[in-house]
């Protein structure tokens, strides 16, 4: 089971969209990417938020995040959230194993 973690990242004048571009243009995104037990770690932005960025954060597992969070990347997003002056929001959930319902199967078109 696979914990994934929505993080909304809202700051002020562009500056969340700013951290993002920051993040990916610097590296410390692709680090992250490849650092053992993460499954997915990609920015969204939403339409109706200007102001807002939604990083959709997946991990193996608890450990999986713990490492990452003793983890030198921790220090560089933090300074770029300090950087940026942004305010969070943290949403987790935990990945359904038995996956997609046959009932809900015909909606969705691949």
């Amino acid at each position: 089971m696979s914990i994934i973690v929505n993080i909304y990242y809202t700051g002020t004048n562009g500056t969340a969209r700013q951290f993002a571009e920051e993040m990916e243009k610097s590296g410390v995104a692709a680090a992250i990417r490849k650092e053992e037990g993460n499954l997915r770690y990609d920015y969204f932005f939403p339409m109706a938020d200007p102001e807002t960025v939604l990083l959709i954060d997946c991990w193996e597992d608890q450990q999986a995040i713990d490492r990452h969070h003793a983890s030198a990347m921790m220090e560089e997003i933090t300074k770029l959230r300090l950087k940026y002056d942004l305010h969070m929001r943290v949403e987790r959930y935990l990945s359904d194993e038995e996956g997609i319902p046959e009932t809900d199967s015909h909606f969705i078109k691949e």
